[in-house]
């Protein structure tokens, strides 16, 4: 999988759908990298083009990417696929791994020590999807690009 460059995503902002994608491979520096092309898209999104982006939505978004990429590194025997898509009010997040095994999030307990990845990612986004795929398995979660309320 090749790695969408940061200046073809900006390119694309001037067309519709706004979208960018990153290719994971295993590399823990692809973690940081999918963070900043996730602050650099919404801030490009928000400056550029006009659309409404809130700041702790950025946040959200850095984290969220973090929490996902994270987890297809730790148990995904190959590689991977982040995409980020504008649509409509919302950013659409898909992340496309190798490992077939549903990602879930477990029930909350205070005394355990880390695997919280998709209860942070459950209570951050609007909405939690996870399929599984011909490769592996597809997580889609969705933000809204201003808070309510």
């Amino acid at each position: 999988m090749d790695e969408l460059p940061e200046a073809a995503a900006a390119a694309r902002l001037g067309s519709v759908p706004l979208e960018a994608s990153l290719a994971l491979n295993g590399d823990a520096f692809r973690i940081a990298h999918a963070r900043r092309l996730a602050a650099t898209f919404l801030t490009k999104a928000r400056d550029h083009r006009g659309i409404p982006v809130a700041t702790a939505t950025v946040e959200i978004v850095q984290l969220i990417v973090s929490e996902l990429v994270t987890n297809a590194r730790k148990h995904a025997p190959g590689p991977a696929r982040l995409n980020l898509r504008i649509v409509d009010a919302l950013l659409r997040i898909e992340l496309w791994d190798s490992n077939p095994v549903p990602a879930a999030a477990k029930a909350p307990d205070p005394t355990r020590n880390g695997q919280h990845g998709m209860e942070i990612v459950a209570a951050l986004a609007q909405t939690l999807i996870v399929e599984q795929t011909q490769q592996g398995k597809r997580i889609t979660a969705d933000v809204a690009l201003t808070l309510v309320g």
